[in-house]
Parts: structure tokens; sequence; C-alpha cells
């Protein structure tokens, strides 16, 4: 992530006279919190599939993956939208090193 003092000026360029706009776009935000929430609820209920002490490994191993699953589509979603939305755009707002710095740091994050 990025200082104030190295944000990118302007998603659409800063010949526009715009205020920055480097944000997660609405339809990628809602699906993320979409899935995030149904991740929340199956780590809950695998919260209370171990409170049973008559609990199955295997089934406890398949919510897990579940989840992991469930928060992986959520990261490549969001770096997807990163690299359309701000990195394709660097050149035009004239903020290329500071976005590939963003974008190997992100990077790093990707499961």
């Amino acid at each position: 992530m990025t200082s104030d003092a190295t944000l990118p000026t302007h998603a659409t360029g800063p010949a526009a006279g715009v205020e920055p706009c480097l944000h997660l776009d609405p339809a990628t935000r809602n699906d993320a919190l979409l899935r995030l929430k149904t991740s929340v609820g199956h780590l809950n209920a695998i919260v209370r599939m171990l409170e049973d002490p008559h609990v199955y490994c295997m089934d406890v191993l398949k919510q897990v993956k579940a989840v992991q699953g469930g928060l992986s589509a959520v990261n490549a979603s969001v770096l997807r939208a990163h690299i359309r939305d701000h990195v394709a755009t660097a050149a035009e707002r004239g903020d290329t090193e500071a976005i590939v710095d963003e974008l190997l740091d992100a990077l790093k994050y990707r499961t």
C-alpha cells in the first residue's frame, strides 16, 4: 500500500481535473463482501463442529478448504480489479512506478 503522498492522481488521467478515484469498483466490492460473509458463516460452522467432541476430521478439513477457496476467490477478484482499473491505466495517469510497486506488494499476498 502506498502512502497518501504517492497515491496516483486519478484513474482517468490527470487532465480530467477530477479528484483521486482509485477505489475498488462497486461490483467487485459487493461480490467480495458477499463471499466474505459466506466465509464467516462457514467459519462459524467450523467452530460449532469443533465444539462437538464427535466431529469427524474429514468434515472439518472440507469446511476449512471451502473457506480457503472463498478467501482465494476474493483475493483473485480484488487483484483482478486492481490490475484492470489501476495498473492498466497507470501510464496515462503518470504514476507507473508507484502502481508497479503496489502491484509487486499485492502479489506477495496472492494465494
